[in-house]
């Protein structure tokens, strides 16, 4: 999506930020917006994935807006 120009965030556990450097330059997009998560996501329940996005939902918005 990010290549046809839609705003696009990817979306990354902190135990996974050091492959997601890796992925993005390898692919060519080394400046594509990225929020860390917390790390485990999966499995961690309604209230925990409720918190986390709510953390992390004014970063995400600001990426797609182009106002981060």
């Amino acid at each position: 999506m990010a290549r046809r120009g839609t705003p696009s965030v990817a979306l990354v556990t902190q135990t996974f930020w050091p492959q997601g450097d890796f992925v993005s330059a390898a692919d060519g997009m080394p400046s594509l917006p990225r929020v860390q998560l917390p790390h485990p996501v999966a499995g961690s329940g309604v209230e925990a994935m409720t918190r986390v996005a709510n953390d992390v939902a004014d970063e995400i918005i600001a990426y797609l807006r182009g106002d981060a």
